[in-house]
């Protein structure tokens, strides 16, 4: 059986959830099954069926099994944030549309030579810069729980960070692909250490400046982290020096200790991470996660039952604020316990591991560290919302990836995506002596 084909064979569980998860929705709520749930997983299955065809067209050798991988975190988080708003789904499910459009233009455009991102690397930097600033623009610029991470132009409003991401990692993997020879040979000891030399040594401090400047100026600890994290997974993989990552590590460490003592909105994140029960912020911003732990808690081993968490008390009061963003996976805990959030954990983990595979194969640097790159972003992205509502980490404003609501979101995941299979596609190709 050929890629494409297992792929498509792939996409059918998922279109079943869809189903399948509708159909428990309407069978709690009104206690029988309706025909829609059927047109819902059609309709599923017919937009992801469309996608597969331009993977079927325009990269017939790239990895079968991430899209369908992601086709099931996306019914997922349709039929989740369903349950929880019908008006909310609705609007998701047009940026999912919106998102495969995209996913499909960027194969469109790029599928004869995405290494020409290479060459424009310093303008997509500026580009990912500059829309990390945005949300700190008068007029346009909207501040969310004491961060600034949205930009509302007339009725549209997104968090550019989602986007910025992908320019960052871009520019780090063209960047290393030129230096990473002189950031191993030019190496020297020091105090034990193995540093970078200063010169080479340049980008790693205006990362760790970017990062600090995102805690200070746009008060986003979520983002500071992965945006660090996932340079520093890039660095890694240049060098295959694990010194480097412990200096840049104990950088962010050191600067992210000093601001969250001296900014009010970081500082008060950590508190509440530290003691979410404490008399002075259980009332405040404490209650957000001290409910998130309840609800995590009455999930159990198995759930209270898809449809049963409480989510609105009896006078209309919401039980855990923003359940279909920040607490989603707190829902998914309470729902379907700690088995179905291993569940949905594990197709993550199975993403990741196909995303590192494709840098694995990837046959030239540029292409190896952008996969490495966007994967290790994606990774910790998981990690920084579901850490944050599990006490890992102090709770951010991070989505989980094509499960959370949020527009912005799920169009930037779905480019990331592309990207990945590009790479996919190019290195399958190579190693099967495919003529490119």
């Amino acid at each position: 059986m050929t890629a494409r084909n297992r792929e498509l064979f792939a996409l059918v569980p998922a279109s079943l959830l869809v189903s399948a998860g509708f159909a428990a929705i309407f069978i709690e709520r009104a206690g029988q099954i309706e025909d829609v749930s059927l047109t819902y997983g059609a309709v599923f299955l017919g937009l992801c069926f469309a996608a597969h065809l331009v993977l079927r067209v325009a990269l017939p050798h790239a990895d079968p099994y991430l899209f369908p991988l992601v086709a099931v975190l996306a019914c997922f988080g349709l039929v989740i944030i369903y349950r929880i708003d019908e008006e909310l789904a609705r609007v998701q499910a047009q940026w999912f549309v919106v998102g495969l459009a995209l996913f499909a233009t960027t194969i469109v455009l790029l599928r004869e030579d995405f290494r020409v991102l290479e060459r424009y690397r310093y303008t997509i930097a500026a580009a990912g810069l500059l829309l990390l600033l945005a949300p700190r623009i008068p007029g346009i610029g909207q501040q969310v729980n004491g961060a600034y991470l949205s930009v509302g132009v007339g009725p549209i409003s997104f968090q550019p960070a989602e986007f910025s991401k992908l320019a960052i990692v871009i520019f780090l993997a063209a960047y290393l692909r030129d230096h990473r020879e002189l950031l191993v040979q030019g190496a020297r000891r020091f105090l034990g250490v193995t540093i970078p030399p200063l010169k080479q040594f340049g980008p790693l401090l205006v990362v760790w400046g970017l990062a600090m400047l995102m805690l200070v100026f746009i008060r986003d600890l979520g983002s500071s982290l992965m945006f660090f994290g996932g340079f520093l997974a890039i660095l890694y993989v240049a060098t295959n020096r694990l010194s480097f990552v412990l200096v840049g590590l104990t950088a962010f460490i050191v600067g992210a200790y000093f601001f969250a003592g001296t900014v009010g909105h970081v500082q008060d994140r950590v508190d509440v991470w530290l003691d979410p029960f404490a008399p002075e912020v259980v009332n405040d911003s404490g209650y957000q996660i001290a409910q998130s732990m309840f609800a995590q808690a009455d999930g159990g081993l198995f759930g209270a039952g898809f449809g049963q968490a409480l989510l609105v008390t009896p006078d209309g009061g919401a039980v855990l604020p923003a359940p279909h963003t920040d607490l989603i996976y707190a829902v998914v805990v309470n729902e379907l316990g700690l088995v179905g959030a291993c569940g949905l954990l594990l197709v993550y983990l199975l993403a990741v591991e196909r995303g590192f595979r494709i840098a694995m194969l990837a046959p030239d640097s540029f292409s190896k560290l952008l996969a490495a790159g966007l994967t290790a972003v994606l990774a910790l992205q998981v990690f920084v919302i579901v850490g944050g509502v599990t006490r890992v980490i102090p709770l951010t404003g991070v989505t989980l990836p094509f499960v959370s609501y949020g527009g912005s979101s799920i169009v930037a995941n779905f480019v990331l995506l592309a990207l990945l299979l590009l790479v996919s596609d190019r290195a399958r190709r190579v190693a099967q002596g495919v003529r490119l």
